[in-house]
């Protein structure tokens, strides 16, 4: 390297290697690419840790109940909470959850094979040091406080761009499948079942926006977001119940298949974010939100009061 090779401002500012051995001026590295610590920009080749596979597995999880939830319930737009509903359980609702769960699976697949190396089950990627990596534009420096070098760039390939795809796969296999199974099966037979799709046209783009604004936080958080959520849909599933006796709540916990589905998987979801914090001793806690529900139900029961 040449004795005059100055270090580049900023802390994601690289130069992009060139032929005969050359560099470029200093500046964003290309997609795939990092900067290392002699600030020349290196093709990203590492593998994905486990911690990186659970989080995209979180994105995953987020969109297929935000599917889940919308077929289960029905509502329209300005009513208030207590016209909330839920469809009964029925051979029909069983097709649409399985519909959900592969148009999740279908899009997850095409993501993956969308990411670099193209057409592969292998991604390649640039790892994550801090959560900085993820706001890169927030760190363009001004040499002499005069013009911003401008070195925006994916430092945490293919995280952000993955995910962001996926989400739009999501909304594709939707419009394809959803409205052939609605008209095929569904049709009459569940009161709105189109609803489902419309609602997701609208928390799709939300989602995207607050991923584009937040994926940093919700990277080092994910694993408390879904404990979290796992414990808030446990407690509002039990609350919606008209009956809160402890004894009945019991029962209609065993005799329902739907009441089954929803208990088992706040035990899949809080059981996920166990294993994201490598705290597996804690495992044996996934079923306690459901049992304390249970127990303290008539408790506070207004009804009481």
């Amino acid at each position: 390297m040449d004795s005059n090779f100055k270090k580049c401002p900023g802390y994601y500012c690289g130069r992009m290697p060139l032929s005969n051995q050359t560099f470029s001026e200093c500046g964003a590295c290309d997609r795939g690419w990092k900067r290392n610590e002699e600030y020349i920009c290196v093709k990203c080749d590492d593998e994905l840790q486990l911690y990186d596979f659970l989080f995209l597995a979180f994105n995953c999880i987020v969109p297929l109940l935000i599917h889940l939830f919308l077929i289960d319930f029905t509502v329209k737009f300005k009513t208030p909470i207590t016209s909330i509903k839920f469809i009964k359980f029925s051979k029909e609702v069983l097709i649409l959850y399985l519909s959900a769960f592969l148009e999740i699976i279908l899009s997850a697949l095409i993501t993956v094979l969308l990411s670099e190396p193209r057409f592969s089950f292998e991604i390649h990627s640039c790892g994550v040091s801090s959560i900085s990596d993820f706001y890169t534009y927030f760190f363009n420096p001004s040499p002499r406080y005069e013009k911003t070098l401008i070195c925006t760039q994916e430092r945490v390939f293919p995280l952000q761009t993955m995910v962001l795809i996926f989400y739009s796969s999501c909304v594709f296999m939707m419009l394809i499948f959803r409205p052939i199974l609605n008209e095929k099966f569904c049709k009459g037979k569940i009161e709105k079942t189109s609803i489902s799709i419309y609602y997701a046209l609208y928390a799709f783009p939300l989602l995207a926006l607050i991923y584009a604004i937040a994926a940093g936080f919700l990277y080092f958080s994910f694993p408390y977001i879904a404990i979290i959520i796992s414990c808030a849909v446990n407690a509002t599933h039990f609350a919606l119940k008209d009956e809160q006796d402890t004894k009945q709540l019991l029962i209609g916990s065993i005799t329902s298949v739907r009441n089954i589905i929803i208990i088992v998987g706040n035990w899949l979801l809080f059981s996920f974010g166990i294993v994201s914090i490598k705290k597996y001793y804690l495992l044996l806690l996934a079923p306690i939100p459901t049992i304390f529900y249970i127990l303290t139900a008539k408790y506070t029961n207004p009804d009481n009061y």
